[in-house]
């Protein structure tokens, strides 16, 4: 991790400024020699995906509040009026000097799985990263639908060195999404390389209830119908495995004009 100490490191995440996870990656990085800046939403702001639409004041502006962290004594930290891609969107685009090398993330409650992992706040801010040819993080703890009263971010920890080893290998704009299951550090299989599961780790359903209130959408969530992939991320993260998985951001694929002439 000795090249690491020459980078700056934004830490971010879209549950908000004051979540524990969030402090406890910028901790993780501070323990791998990066330098830290903290900029997360003001509020929670998940499933905003790779949104860069803020609350703006009446002049147009976007506010940001200095904030001081307990647990991080000495550490730039802003809470922002703005979802996590605008975060890193204008950490690029002249906020922050100097700008940062990576971005890093999270910690998520509960984990990012599936295709659907396009519209997690957490890997919509590592994937605008790349945007900016920076190296990008999402880190997600596998803890179910309910927040824990003791999350293992010891287990996030204990694997995150060897993730970040890999990030920092890896070419510039390089992004990596990882999930940790919640548990003791003792406890975790090795860290796998996971496929993305076609869906994530519910079947949402979205009905009209006219019957109720004509004007109104309500989702519910099921069990999925078939069983995932052993090699996919559900499939190893239930089997007590931390999983990465290099996910690609928004590019063109040439050939569509000759595609139709064939």
């Amino acid at each position: 991790m000795a090249s690491s100490r020459r980078l700056r490191a934004l830490i971010t995440n879209d549950d908000g400024i004051d979540s524990p996870g969030l402090h406890a990656l910028a901790a993780i990085a501070l323990d791998a020699g990066f330098e830290v800046v903290v900029a997360a939403p003001h509020e929670d702001a998940s499933g905003v995906s790779a949104s860069v639409k803020p609350v703006r004041d009446p002049a147009g502006g976007v506010r940001l509040h200095r904030r001081e962290i307990p647990s991080l004594p000495g550490v730039e930290a802003y809470a922002v009026e703005g979802p996590p891609a605008f975060i890193v969107h204008a950490s690029g685009r002249g906020w922050l000097d100097p700008q940062p090398d990576i971005v890093l993330s999270g910690i998520n409650y509960g984990a990012n799985v599936g295709r659907s992992v396009i519209h997690s706040g957490t890997v919509g801010a590592a994937l605008t990263a790349s945007l900016h040819g920076w190296r990008g993080l999402a880190v997600s703890l596998d803890s179910g639908w309910e927040i824990p009263e003791r999350p293992h971010w010891d287990a996030v920890a204990h694997v995150l060195p060897q993730v970040l080893d890999l990030l920092l290998a890896a070419e510039e704009g390089t992004v990596l999404s990882v999930n940790v299951p919640d548990r003791p550090a003792a406890e975790l299989g090795a860290l796998r390389e996971a496929k993305l599961t076609e869906i994530g780790m519910a079947t949402i359903t979205v009905r009209h209830h006219d019957e109720v209130d004509a004007a109104v959408l309500r989702a519910t969530a099921s069990d999925l119908a078939t069983e995932p992939d052993p090699e996919s991320d559900i499939a190893l993260l239930a089997a007590g495995h931390p999983t990465v998985t290099r996910l690609t951001s928004v590019a063109d694929r040439p050939g569509v004009l000759h595609a139709a002439r064939v």
